[in-house]
């Protein structure tokens, strides 16, 4: 029994298909369903975030401690990414994403547990499975039009600034009310509905019958932990640039986002509730960039353009962080900040799907994913330094600067074009 491109057995041959609209129903209800497994998601990670910086603080971690903390979860993840990615175009989505949800169930009941600041760093070994979000970029790429693609992932965005606005939001008040071991069991029994969603909704391979029936000879002949087959895709045209941009153009803005909870709690004296009223601000921001915003952008504008504008657009955003005093400062530079972050996401996610075929679309999200761990992991170690040795307006200047930089060179190609034009 071969599959369609949505998953579903074909029928045998001689027998009637599906018509096209019928698949086109099927791949939208599973587009849909990953949606709401993403939004699950990331509110359940907003859950943690709201738990582990209070938690660690009770167990007597300082910001450079955190900052360890932090970096622990960047290098197991930055491990994890690719291969993680490997295995869904190997094995498929839904086993994939079953693998994700039971590790974060293993996760949050490793929190809920933690007494002891050995235990901070053990509770996190599972977050090298923990790859949801890839997982359905995955899914998303492989069932979406490629001219469509854009859009259908910054729709992902629009269910991160929900899972952030719900996770905050709920974190903040469960903290507030019932303490970090209730709040990390929340968090671990909704991880397990989201199980239940995937094994029920999620098809084994979301690949086309070509790349499908590519998959799984490639299952019986290569590993997952095959470095060269996750190497290869740098060869494709654009990857390396896009990679190298996508690096060093997030590592300033993933520094602030890594210090933010220390910053919050240290610099702006939040408590955890306030600190989840801004969260979910952060949220509903994100929510109208994305599902607002970010379709007519794509439509009307190329991706290069907007990568120029979203690199631009951060610089700036840089230099007013490092002037900011208050929370009312700090609430003016999160619309700028959610816009440059999502719309330099997207697009990169994009353009990095479109350069390799469709059957390393799994393995392509995977190294994304890592670009971020890899962020993470040098983030807390370089903000930590810099929060506690220069303070808060390094780690704007440093965002500053390097975005600066990237947008120079990104300017370049067109502005050696202009002359040209003008003869």
């Amino acid at each position: 029994m071969r599959r369609a491109a949505g998953g579903e057995e074909e029928a045998p041959p001689g027998a009637p298909g599906p018509s096209p609209e019928e698949e086109q129903r099927k791949k939208a209800t599973v587009i849909h369903v990953v949606y709401l497994i993403a939004a699950l998601d990331i509110t359940w990670m907003f859950l943690q975030f709201s738990v582990t910086p209070y938690l660690a603080k009770k167990l007597g971690f300082d910001t450079l401690w955190f900052g360890y903390l932090q970096t622990t979860v960047g290098v197991i993840q930055l491990i994890g990414g690719p291969m993680f990615g490997r295995f869904a175009d190997l094995f498929g989505a839904r086993l994939a994403l079953s693998l994700s949800c039971s590790a974060t169930i293993v996760f949050f009941l490793l929190l809920a547990i933690a007494n002891h600041p050995a235990m901070l760093f053990i509770h996190k070994l599972p977050t090298i499975f923990m790859h949801v979000l890839p997982a359905c970029q995955m899914v998303v790429a492989d069932l979406s039009e490629p001219e469509n693609c854009a859009d259908a992932l910054s729709k992902l965005g629009l269910c991160f600034g929900i899972g952030m606005i719900t996770g905050s939001t709920l974190g903040g008040h469960l903290i507030t009310r019932y303490g970090e071991t209730f709040t990390a069991c929340v968090g671990a029994a909704g991880s397990a509905f989201s199980l239940l969603l995937v094994l029920k909704f999620i098809p084994k391979t979301t690949k086309t019958q070509a790349a499908a029936a590519d998959t799984h000879s490639e299952n019986t002949n290569k590993s997952v932990f095959n470095v060269g087959e996750i190497t290869r895709l740098m060869k494709f045209p654009g990857v390396v640039r896009t990679f190298a941009v996508k690096i060093v153009a997030g590592l300033p803005s993933g520094i602030f986002q890594v210090m933010f909870s220390i910053i919050a709690l240290d610099f702006f004296k939040l408590q955890p509730e306030q600190n989840g009223y801004l969260m979910a601000y952060f949220g509903i921001v994100n929510m109208f960039i994305q599902g607002g915003v970010m379709g007519p952008l794509t439509a009307r504008f190329t991706e290069n353009y907007l990568l120029v504008l979203s690199v631009g657009v951060a610089s700036l955003v840089g230099l007013a962080q490092a002037y900011m005093q208050n929370v009312f400062q700090l609430c003016l530079t999160i619309v700028p900040m959610m816009f440059s972050l999502s719309v330099f996401n997207v697009i990169t996610d994009t353009m990095l799907t479109k350069s390799v075929p469709s059957t390393d679309t799994g393995t392509m999200m995977g190294l994304c994913a890592s670009v971020q761990s890899l962020l993470r992991t040098v983030g807390p170690t370089v903000g930590g330094f810099l929060y506690v040795n220069y303070g808060l307006p390094s780690i704007g200047l440093t965002q500053f600067v390097v975005n600066t930089a990237v947008f120079a060179y990104l300017l370049r190609p067109h502005l050696k074009k202009t002359p040209e034009r003008r003869e």
